[in-house]
């Protein structure tokens, strides 16, 4: 079996071999989408790495072969089965030599390959149970530019709402920026409505492309794109991690848009998603001290004590609930990002890091909250009402994106039409009729259509 596959619409090896990335991105040749020229490093070649701790001999002669015509840069990027977004080695602008020595490509290799085993990956497999020995692929990839002119950006996109699950492009974008700004949350990025001013051919190539994606897959999608001088490349497509009100919403929608039927949609449906779509939302009081204002990109509604570190976090919530509190998270805060209860940074957008994460976890999450400013080293978090330190309680609200200080309040939505249509559709599955419970209403009809499928 080869150890290095050309992405093409040709490529059709399982998951397991080469990693959910370079099916999407197969799957966006299938498509026919712009994609920049690749090719994938099986994780079977991982494995060997982490277990001999070096990179097989010729590797590096066959990635260079299978690419062509050499580009002078390369991006190297994980690509495991399951998604762990942000949790693994990404090394751009890497030099390649045609015809000579390329030390800087096998060291990228190597740390994309190394990086399985760190510890915020194993955090996060751990918390996803994801086995610890399949390993990741490796995508090589010729580099586009974001930065290149004043007609080049980089953008995150979702062909639906991952939070409310509206039926409309949602995401992120910079101007004039690569990728890596844009999901870092390090720079403060624009909405992604916002291209259709600026670049109004990229935007509706790219909301065309969603679209495709979408009924081509029958699943809410996330797109990773850059466009350099004016055309658009596509970087990843994958299904969209939601949150559980978007998920009854989204099921209901793409039933009654004819993409799935109602078994499916109620298939599709988990009993966690009936619990989570109940989202809770702060409830006024008129005594509320609001501290600040950012951007909610997980729905629902935490208390808990003031953590500026992924560290402090860990030590903070062996006492009780934590609200992790950051400038903007990296994969190296995830043992903190697993210990908080709740996610408030002051940098990023609805598809950064922080948000992305937090929406796998299903923590209630504020981003770009823009008026405070924490500082790490001295645990504090500076407040439109003063100085915060570490382990003053605050409260979060994922929907609106304010925070405001001490215990605070909340209703729950009962996540309306949707959940209501959703659960009806399931007892005619079931054939019970009777009141009762929603989840056991969902599990009755699960029951049923697995006794279906196995007649």
């Amino acid at each position: 079996m080869s150890r290095v596959h050309t992405v093409s619409a040709q490529l059709d090896e399982p998951a397991a071999s080469i990693g959910a990335k370079a099916r999407g991105l197969a799957e966006l040749h299938r498509l026919g989408l712009p994609v920049p020229a690749a090719v994938v490093v099986t994780t079977e070649v991982c494995r060997g790495v982490l277990g001999t701790g070096r990179l097989p001999d010729g590797l590096v002669e066959e990635v260079t072969s299978a690419l062509g015509s050499l580009p002078q840069q390369v991006s190297v990027r994980s690509g495991a089965a399951d998604s762990m977004p942000g949790m693994m080695r990404t090394v751009l602008d890497v030099a390649v030599h045609p015809g000579g020595p390329n030390a800087p490509l096998a060291d990228a290799l190597r740390e994309v390959f190394t990086s399985w085993d760190s510890p915020r990956a194993r955090t996060y497999r751990t918390l996803h149970d994801i086995p610890h020995d399949r390993g990741t692929a490796a995508i090589v990839q010729v580099m586009v530019d974001g930065a290149r002119d004043d007609h080049s950006g980089s953008g995150v996109a979702f062909s639906r709402d991952p939070n409310t699950g509206a039926p409309a492009p949602f995401g992120d974008v910079l101007f004039g920026h690569r990728g890596d700004d844009v999901v870092s949350g390090r720079v403060r990025t624009r909405p992604l409505g916002e291209l259709a001013g600026r670049e109004p051919a990229v935007w509706a190539a790219l909301t065309t492309a969603l679209d495709r994606a979408e009924r081509r897959l029958r699943r809410p999608c996330y797109v990773e794109f850059t466009y350099e001088s004016g055309r658009l490349w596509f970087l990843q497509l994958r299904p969209a991690q939601v949150t559980g009100l978007a998920a009854l919403r989204i099921a209901v929608d793409l039933a009654d848009d004819g993409l799935i039927d109602r078994p499916e949609a109620v298939r599709r449906t988990t009993e966690r998603d009936l619990d989570r779509a109940r989202t809770p939302t702060l409830a006024p009081t008129g005594a509320d001290v609001v501290a600040g204002q950012g951007i909610g990109a997980c729905p629902g509604v935490v208390s808990g004590r003031v953590a500026t570190s992924a560290d402090a976090a860990v030590r903070y919530a062996a006492g009780g609930p934590v609200v992790l509190v950051r400038p903007e998270t990296s994969p190296h805060d995830m043992h903190g990002l697993a210990a908080a209860v709740g996610i408030l940074t002051t940098r990023g957008g609805p598809a950064c890091h922080a948000a992305v994460v937090a929406r796998a976890l299903g923590r209630p999450a504020v981003v770009g909250a823009a008026d405070l400013d924490v500082d790490p080293v001295a645990g504090t978090v500076t407040t439109r009402t003063g100085t915060l330190a570490e382990g003053t309680v605050i409260t979060i609200d994922g929907t609106t994106g304010q925070v405001v200080l001490g215990h605070a309040g909340a209703v729950v939505d009962d996540a309306g039409p949707h959940r209501d249509r959703l659960l009806d559709w399931a007892d005619e599955i079931s054939g019970d009729h009777t009141p009762r419970p929603g989840p056991d209403r969902l599990h009755d009809a699960h029951t049923a259509l697995r006794t279906e499928e196995n007649r």
